[in-house]
């Protein structure tokens, strides 16, 4: 299926507020993170979707939004796609915990 720019900021934001809701419910802490691989499995779900949505938006959107790293958040499901075994938990932790919670005030801001 074939989405709009707006479309994607909306499975975009949708699939952040679910990853944070998810971390927020079962208290993940960047250890657990780094450790549990039943968790990394949960949070890597979202990320890739994350990224793939965010890979397709169109050039003209990402030039008029240029606030949001749109390279580093594909980038980002390119790596953990195509490099699993060599994910860094760290900078995931960091990504989940830090990044994402501004991504989302980021998305609410475009789509008002």
């Amino acid at each position: 299926m074939k989405y709009s720019d707006e479309q994607r900021i909306e499975k975009i934001l949708d699939y952040a507020e679910k990853l944070i809701q998810y971390v927020k419910e079962h208290n993940v802490s960047r250890d657990i993170i780094k450790e549990d691989y039943g968790v990394q499995w949960a949070i890597t779900t979202p990320l890739y979707n994350i990224g793939e949505h965010a890979y397709l938006i169109t050039q003209e959107f990402k030039d008029k939004t240029p606030q949001i790293q749109w390279s580093l958040i594909a980038g980002l499901r390119h790596r953990l796609v195509h490099d699993y075994d060599g994910t860094n938990w760290e900078i995931i932790a960091d990504v989940v915990l830090n990044e994402i919670p501004v991504l989302i005030k980021q998305l609410q801001d475009v789509l008002k």
